[in-house]
């Protein structure tokens, strides 16, 4: 490998040697795609989470590490003769080339990210207005990308009243769910119903819920701080009065 700095032609050498069916890494060469992708979506995750907390630091570990995994999926690919990194490269330049004919064609303006991008769907087998909104994403944000791209076709609320009223239907539908696998069906509406709505107040929802459960650890441990005795030994009038006291003090 070359001497510090190092480069990605280093990190592709790292991970050959560690795929290296001889002499490679036992846990390394025993990985799959699918064994990987957990990781991948993880390290994005924490990408995220640095940015989230301004930590440059973090950001420049967690971006090498997301960068691992793409160098990773990319030599499994290798070994099997289906491409490779450069392959990766060469298909991500030629996107970011087609997706700007106005700075890199003879294109006078953008004809706008997602009209390119709906072109380009169109030259698909899947001719659908949701084609290629990814399984593996997050269910709210998956459910907000289903949702924006119908809404272009005009398959939407004309405001947040109509996604609203849905709120208050599926309550409904699932107080008159008689079995368990009912109520999931409508609790599976009710959250998609509530996405629609944060969708139509400006407010996203994986944002929203991540907060959410940011300041409810918050509260909880604050809660935790100040009881005099364990929590399990309260009953539901002491705990919410404890957590009334925590959130006057946080």
């Amino acid at each position: 490998m070359s001497a510090s700095p190092a480069s990605l032609a280093d990190l592709v050498e790292i991970m050959r040697r560690l795929r290296d069916p001889a002499d490679g890494c036992e846990w390394d060469r025993a990985q799959s795609f699918e064994t990987i992708a957990p990781y991948t979506i993880e390290e994005a995750y924490e990408v995220a989470d640095a940015i989230a907390r301004r930590d440059l630091d973090s950001l420049k570990d967690e971006l090498g590490d997301l960068q691992l995994q793409v160098v990773y999926h990319a030599r499994m690919a290798e070994e099997i003769g289906a491409f490779g990194l450069d392959d990766v490269i060469a298909s991500v330049c030629a996107k970011m080339i087609r997706r700007h004919p106005h700075i890199f064609g003879e294109e006078p303006v953008s004809p706008g990210w997602e009209a390119l991008k709906a072109a380009e769907r169109h030259d698909s087998d899947d001719k659908s207005a949701l084609a290629g909104v990814a399984l593996a994403l997050p269910a709210l944000k998956r459910a907000e990308k289903l949702q924006r791209r119908a809404a272009r076709i005009g398959f939407d609320w004309p405001d947040a009243a109509g996604p609203r009223a849905k709120i208050d239907e599926e309550l409904d539908e699932i107080d008159a769910a008689e079995t368990l696998e009912e109520r999931s069906a409508e609790l599976g509406d009710l959250l998609f119903s509530v996405v629609n709505y944060a969708r139509h107040l400006d407010v996203d929802p994986e944002t929203a819920l991540r907060e959410a459960s940011a300041r409810f650890e918050q509260r909880f441990r604050k809660v935790e701080e100040i009881a005099d005795k364990p929590l399990k030994e309260m009953d539901i009038e002491a705990l919410e009065a404890l957590w009334q006291r925590a959130k006057s003090l946080l």
